[in-house]
């Protein structure tokens, strides 16, 4: 069984964990499936609205997609995200994506 496959079980027994959600869209990132990680990142940030990472990562997913216009309201939310939590490593990273993508 592929690390996915098994990520994706134990979402199947915790439906609500935004990290396994996040494992399943960095996986999916490692695999060069970005339509599947994109999709986790989401499911990780709606169950968690303060997870910064999953903000970062599903941005550069949507960067390495092509897709700058969303990956620019992901920045945005998720500077915010970082900035509740106190997070200013990963504030500051996504503060420098989003001026490289202006």
């Amino acid at each position: 069984m592929t690390r996915l496959e098994q990520l994706k079980k134990m979402v199947e027994l915790q439906p609500d964990d935004a990290m396994l959600h996040y494992g399943i869209g960095l996986e999916c990132v490692k695999l060069e499936q970005p339509d599947q990680a994109i999709p986790a990142f989401e499911r990780a940030i709606e169950l968690d609205g303060k997870f910064s990472a999953a903000y970062y990562h599903k941005a550069r997913t949507e960067i390495g997609a092509g897709r700058h216009d969303v990956a620019r309201t992901t920045l945005t939310a998720g500077v915010e995200a970082a900035k509740a939590v106190g997070d200013s490593h990963l504030q500051e990273k996504m503060s420098e994506l989003l001026d490289a993508l202006a």
